[in-house]
């Protein structure tokens, strides 16, 4: 289920994109404001985020270019929304950083065709480019996981072994990462939905897989938050067991 952040200080707007878009299958978190919608994004990481272009404080443009300023939201897939319907409000709005625009007033059919256009043009998961996150590296077309690493001789690249599950386990957190995966999420988006396992089983396979990033000192990426699942931070630190 992807997460879409909602950030719109009008209530009744607000509302009313929250019900359509959890009716649509969406997860959905709403914030008033520019301060909300950053601590929401600091704590996890959405999939997409719909940025209303008038907030109060820092306005919606300035909080967009705020993140593609940010390494750790760079990517993230952002959509204005706004009652400014001049070219060059477009234009102000897309060079901060948005990869669509929506002038308000606006169809719920609409704004999910834009959602998922968005979506679809951001997932990485769709193609074979070579991820990293932190010195380490995965090549979906080569299946090659190796780690940056330097010696006396200069710059190296110490290969990572895994096994089918864990490389795919791995490719699905690096194109996620700072997102936290439950273990049901986890079973439905790496192992498939047709599979009939046990949770649990998540977490053997997550055990694996941080065993084979220790001899690189990378098992710290793959955290695990408790109660709620696992995820794949780009700060480097100590796992969670």
């Amino acid at each position: 289920m992807s997460q879409i952040l909602v950030v719109e200080d009008e209530t009744a707007i607000a509302e009313l994109i929250a019900i359509n878009l959890r009716h649509a299958g969406y997860s959905v978190v709403v914030a008033r404001d520019a301060e909300a919608a950053q601590a929401a994004v600091d704590r996890v990481l959405p999939d997409l985020v719909l940025l209303d272009w008038m907030l109060p404080g820092q306005p919606g443009v300035q909080l967009a270019k705020r993140w593609r300023s940010d390494a750790r939201t760079r990517e993230l897939p952002i959509i204005m929304l706004t009652a400014r319907a001049d070219e060059g409000d477009k234009i102000a709005g897309l060079d901060s950083g948005a990869d669509d625009y929506l002038t308000k007033p606006f169809s719920p059919k609409e704004l999910l065709a834009r959602i998922r256009a968005v979506l679809r043009r951001k997932a990485p998961e769709a193609l074979d480019t070579p991820v990293e996150v932190n010195g380490l590296c995965l090549d979906p077309s080569t299946r090659r996981v190796t780690r940056r690493a330097v010696d006396a001789t200069g710059a190296a690249a110490v290969e990572v072994k895994l096994g089918p599950t864990e490389f795919r386990l791995l490719h699905f957190l690096m194109t996620h990462p700072e997102r936290v995966h439950s273990r049901a999420q986890l079973l439905d988006r790496v192992w498939g939905d047709h599979v009939f396992i046990e949770e649990r089983t998540v977490d053997v396979h997550v055990k694996r897989l941080r065993e084979a990033l220790q001899p690189v000192q990378c098992a710290g990426l793959v955290e695990t938050v408790r109660g709620a699942g696992y995820r794949l931070t780009q700060q480097l630190g100590s796992a969670v067991t």
